[in-house]
């Protein structure tokens, strides 16, 4: 068999995968994420407790606030990443931008309140803040993972290390609801070191597990 018939006969029949499908496929990952994330959290250190009052339905807002604030500007260039030739450097100052909001936040509640800096720093739960978050972030990144392999990611280091953010804002999201720590400087230094903990870790298993 000659080489052009070859071609034709493998090009035969062959129904090409659709961005949408994938595309899809990231989004509905991304809820199962949120889900798998939530229940490890039940399963491990439980909800908080006595949560009723304003301000503490406050702060678990804000922290869902900033989890959410990262997702989507994420998930949005995710797509753009799992599509070669499509441009995917103008979402990053928007993924950049909660972090730097609740920075200021925090440096302005600092400076409100001097006297209670380092309770409002530390909390009484910072160790395990710091490990939770990435620890729930293991499901959707892995489903992340899965997600993006439907693509055809050129950028495998970025593309990690934003999968990464996204999976530990989920991890966070999840998180907020045990967390029984509210204030501005815990949020941003614990659940916003936590998230870009998971996003340098992505960026490092990024090259490995995006190969295609």
């Amino acid at each position: 068999m000659r080489t052009d018939q070859l071609i034709e006969v493998l090009s035969t029949n062959v129904e090409p995968v659709t961005r949408r499908w994938i595309d899809r496929a990231l989004i509905w990952t991304v809820v199962a994420g949120a889900v798998g994330a939530f229940c490890v959290m039940l399963v491990t250190v439980g909800p908080r407790s006595g949560v009723g009052g304003a301000a503490e339905l406050g702060f678990l807002g804000l922290k869902l606030l900033f989890a959410l604030g990262i997702i989507g500007p994420g998930v949005a260039y995710l797509m753009r990443l799992m599509h070669p030739g499509r441009d995917a450097r103008r979402p990053f100052a928007v993924l950049l931008l909660p972090f730097g909001v609740i920075a200021l936040a925090a440096v302005a509640a600092m400076l409100a309140g001097p006297s209670a800096t380092r309770a409002s720093i530390f909390g009484t739960q910072w160790a395990l803040c710091l490990v939770c978050i990435p620890l729930f972030a293991v499901l959707p990144f892995a489903g992340l993972v899965w997600a993006l392999r439907q693509g055809a990611p050129t950028n495998l280091r970025r593309t990690g290390a934003i999968a990464g953010l996204v999976a530990g804002a989920l991890g966070a999201a999840a998180y907020a609801f045990h967390c029984p720590d509210d204030s501005l400087p815990f949020i941003a230094i614990w659940y916003g070191g936590s998230i870009a903990l998971a996003g340098v870790i992505g960026a490092l298993l990024g090259p490995k597990l995006l190969r295609w």
